[in-house]
């Protein structure tokens, strides 16, 4: 263990960022490894028990191919999400979804699984909702103490950014995972694990993420080229080989997707049997302080330098990282960059550093370095100068080490930037991950999102522009806004001695001016030329969208609308609105298959809302006790932010509207709810105002309702209302959907405020505001010390549930087939499980221990039992202070 002694001596004496260099990257472990070795080979770190799906293919072959261990950390159970086999939801949905994701990944043999018991809330595209939701130094302490245990090379994760749909749990999971990657390594970081659990450092030698690029089918996809403007190298890992039962992975894959029988994967289709039509699972490097196998691609070279050996290469547990001062560079200026190499357990030959720079670049530097010693770091450092004429753009730069003991390959990336540049500033989403890019050391991520400034269809606003000075030097210019066809801007602005490195704001009044062109999905991306030009440097151009969403104005009814689900003389005025734009799913196969219109008004305190669809096909009726979870099924749903300016729907209201209700004795009628907003829950009791009605036809049905104004979050701006109506359509009963449309339409836009369509309340004065109330979050999870399965797999593992803090010495003792004693040295609260020999628990029991000491624990047990007769007891502890321990009594192991 020397090598690690001298790792960890190291890392205690570098700075808290940039991360370290010094992996210890865990060499090749023995692939027979014994049931309690917690060790992993890689760590996939997602938000819900089904983010993994995608790379179960991926999963599968590195296990199968090179005996690769795979394991999991799941933040959430998915309490918050839908359940499409019954009304279960909140912890008793967890436990569900907890069964389903272990009975899943184990087809492509994980076992694994570490749950980090934060609430599942509700669809947010929200990092900072998430943030308010989960407890940050708490969650990233559990993965951190996880990684610390389990030393993965490689660590897998979804996608941090922002981008269109993407959920806010699966952000925050993914940055978790980046920070976990830094702060895993840190001695400084969370200390307490290393002086009073006797964890060491540990540094994950990459980070990998799901990704989202162009499709390619066959084996091909696997040699995908990266593009310069991608943080990191692609990888692709092709389903089309063979599994060892004959099918292919790709196929395997599916099976082991339709085990997430909640969220209604269980008819997923089956995918093609010929191999040539099966694409790639993907992945992209966000981080890395390992060396790449030169040249190499395939399913395995993700792993290669990281988590496995490669032919040729330096050994496993080299560490190769290099530094550039800087992210931006101008042309023409020279910059330092400094290479650190880590030798590993066995030590490293001497040997040199190398860059591979573009033609016309110039450098400055001896790469060259002495023998290594096991844990040992060198740097060598360069200078490197873009030609004057190097265009703006990222330009990736490999780094190639040679040594006696092997090779690898590395690199950076390197904004090539003009002294001055205009930028579109970002929306509140995408600033905050800018932020966190910048401040956590992931600063090629923070361009991750194209920013977007949302106008209104014949509306104006104002539009801000960042000027940034990249120059060593003050500088002056102009910076002009140049609009796309049906938009008018103002004149170039002027800004003065803007001084180095400094940014300063301007701001253009844009206005639409073309009432035909497309919004939403439409085409409603209207990209336009923001200019920043100096006296003595390059011009810049940047190219920002401009997002184009519908505008009405509701014009006030004379009559108060009747709410029956018809339309009476005098109660709609105005056009009706279009609500036939697919923003998600399936195509409509006709607009007899679905599309919709809907008519505004309001009246005294009220705003009336008639929804008319075409649906030729019904979807499942759900019982009035499951009027929840509204996208299951046929439904409508009305969202309204108050004042057109929420970051996230915890300050707006929604609406979801089954159309009818499988209870024939009352008519079927129809049902309501609150979802995903400031007050979520039933609507009679969250919305005890708001009145609805339907009426169902062949070929269709007809939604109306009436929402009391008063009940919107903090009041409302009668001129700038933002309004979203979305129509939700599925063809089959198994409370799944197929088609969403809507009036406003984007890609996960019912967790987009910004992206709703605004409305005019025409003659309505505004009304006094008041402060927004908080939300009321579900934030109610199942703990890992609540589920047998999770207790099982850490006495397994001798770990903690839940990846807490260790709570003492916890001992259960056998005293009868379903009694025993709980010998503890602590007091706290602990469930009991007596379990038969499938694992499937037979009793349980929820106790106070009020002290240290033995504590009886006798559980009633169902009769009969003969065939479940329990064969082993489980107990999951929590002390006082929130930290656990597992215990078993001797038996089958879990």
């Amino acid at each position: 263990m020397r090598w690690l002694v001298l790792a960890v001596a190291l890392l205690a004496g570098l700075p808290a960022a940039p991360p370290p260099a010094a992996p210890p990257l865990r060499p090749a472990q023995p692939r027979d490894a014994a049931a309690r070795d917690p060790h992993l080979d890689v760590l996939f770190v997602g938000a819900h028990p089904d983010d993994e799906y995608d790379l179960l293919s991926t999963f599968g072959q590195w296990h199968q191919r090179a005996g690769v261990r795979t394991g999991i950390a799941t933040i959430t159970r998915g309490e918050g999400g839908g359940n499409a086999v019954g009304p279960e939801e909140g912890p008793q949905l967890g436990r569900l979804r907890e069964d389903e994701e272990r009975r899943a990944v184990g087809r492509v043999g994980v076992r694994d699984i570490h749950y980090l018991d934060q609430p599942d809330l509700y669809y947010t595209v929200s990092s900072p909702l998430t943030d308010r939701s989960w407890h940050h130094d708490d969650v990233l302490g559990r993965l951190v103490r996880i990684v610390r245990r389990t030393r993965p090379g490689v660590v897998a994760t979804m996608d941090p950014a922002p981008t269109p749909g993407n959920h806010g749990n699966h952000q925050y999971s993914a940055r978790l995972a980046l920070e976990a990657y830094r702060a895993a390594a840190d001695p400084s970081a969370y200390p307490e694990q290393l002086s009073r659990e006797g964890l060491r450092p540990w540094a994950v030698g990459r980070v990998l993420s799901q990704a989202d690029r162009p499709e390619q089918q066959g084996r091909a996809c696997e040699q995908l080229r990266t593009p310069p403007s991608a943080p990191g190298r692609w990888y692709g890992v092709w389903g089309g080989r063979r599994s060892p039962r004959g099918d292919t992975w790709a196929q395997r894959e599916r099976l082991a997707e339709r085990d997430y029988r909640t969220q209604g994967w269980a008819a997923k289709a089956d995918v093609p049997a010929d191999p040539a039509r099966i694409g790639c699972d993907q992945l992209t490097e966000l981080a890395n302080r390992a060396p790449h196998a030169p040249g190499e691609v395939g399913p395995e070279a993700a792993l290669r330098g990281a988590a496995l050996p490669g032919p040729g290469m330096v050994p496993l547990g080299t560490g190769l990282v290099a530094r550039p001062e800087r992210p931006q560079v101008v042309a023409g200026a020279r910059h330092r960059v400094r290479v650190d190499i880590t030798a590993p357990p066995t030590g490293l030959a001497p040997g040199a550093v190398s860059l591979r720079l573009p033609p016309g670049w110039r450098s400055g530097g001896s790469g060259a370095f002495g023998a290594l010693a096991p844990g040992q770091r060198a740097s060598v450092e360069f200078t490197v100068a873009p030609p004057g004429n190097q265009p703006a753009g990222r330009v990736p730069v490999p780094v190639r080490l040679e040594s006696g003991s092997g090779v690898g390959e590395s690199g950076f990336r390197w904004d090539v930037v003009p002294p001055v540049v205009a930028e579109q500033a970002p929306l509140p989403a995408v600033a905050d991950f800018r932020d966190w890019a910048v401040r956590n050391g992931f600063p090629l991520l923070a361009d991750a999102v194209p920013p977007v400034w949302t106008v209104p269809a014949g509306g104006r606003e104002p539009v801000p522009a960042l000027v940034h000075n990249y120059d060593d030097k003050p500088r002056s210019g102009d910076v002009a806004l140049h609009p796309p066809a049906g938009f008018r801007s103002g004149a170039a602005q002027r800004f003065h001695d803007l001084a180095p490195g400094a940014t300063e704001q301007h701001v253009f009044s844009v206005a639409s001016t073309d009432p035909r062109a497309p919004t939403g999905s439409a085409g409603g991306d209207h990209h336009y030329a923001l200019d920043a030009t100096t006296g003595g440097g390059a011009p810049s151009r940047t190219s920002p969208s401009l997002e184009l969403v519908p505008r009405t104005e509701i014009a006030r009814s004379p009559v108060p609308p009747r709410v029956d689900g018809s339309a009476e003389p005098g109660e709609y005025a105005g056009d009706p609105l279009d609500l036939s734009a697919r923003w998600e799913g399936e195509p409509c196969s006709s607009r007899q298959d679905c599309s919709a219109t809907a008519r505004l008004s309001w009246h005294g305190d009220e705003l009336h809302a008639l929804i008319d669809v075409r649906d030729d096909v019904q979807g499942a009726r759900l019982p009035p006790g499951d009027c929840k979870r509204h996208w299951r099924t046929d439904a409508v749903e009305i969202a309204l932010d108050p004042f057109g300016r929420s970051e996230n729907t915890s300050s707006t209201f929604k609406l979801g509207v089954l159309p009818r209700t499988d209870d024939p004795a009352a008519g079927d009628p129809p049902c309501f709810e609150r979802d995903a907003d400031n007050l979520q829950g039933p609507g009679p009791e969250k919305a005890p105002g708001t009145r609805v009605a339907a009426r169902s036809r062949p070929g269709g049905y007809t939604v109306e309702a009436a929402v009391p104004l008063a009940d919107l979050p903090g009041g409302y701006d009668p001129r700038h209302l933002g309004v979203d109506l979305l129509v939700y359509d599925s063809d089959t009963r198994d409370r799944t959907g197929q088609t969403r449309t809507g009036w406003s339409s984007w890609p996960g836009v019912q967790g987009d405020p910004y992206r709703w369509g605004r409305a005019g309340l025409a003659g309505r004065e505004a009304p006094a505001t008041r402060e927004v109330p908080p939300p009321a979050l579900p934030l109610e999870a199942l703990r890992s010390v609540d589920s047998a399965p999770s207790v099982a797999q850490a006495v397994r593992l001798g770990a903690t549930p839940g990846g807490a803090a260790p709570a003492g010495r916890v001992r259960l003792e056998p005293t009868g087939r379903a009694t025993a004693e709980l010998v503890t040295d602590r007091a706290g609260t602990a469930r009991v499980f007596a379990v038969d020999a499938a694992g499937h628990v037979r009793g349980e029991q929820r106790i106070r221990v009020p002290s240290a000491g033995r504590h009886p624990v006798s559980l009633p047990l169902p009769a009969p039992v003969s065939a479940g007769t329990p064969t082993r007891m489980l107990a999951g502890f929590t002390d006082d202070r929130g930290a656990t321990a597992a215990a078993a009594t001797p038996g089958r192991p879990g």
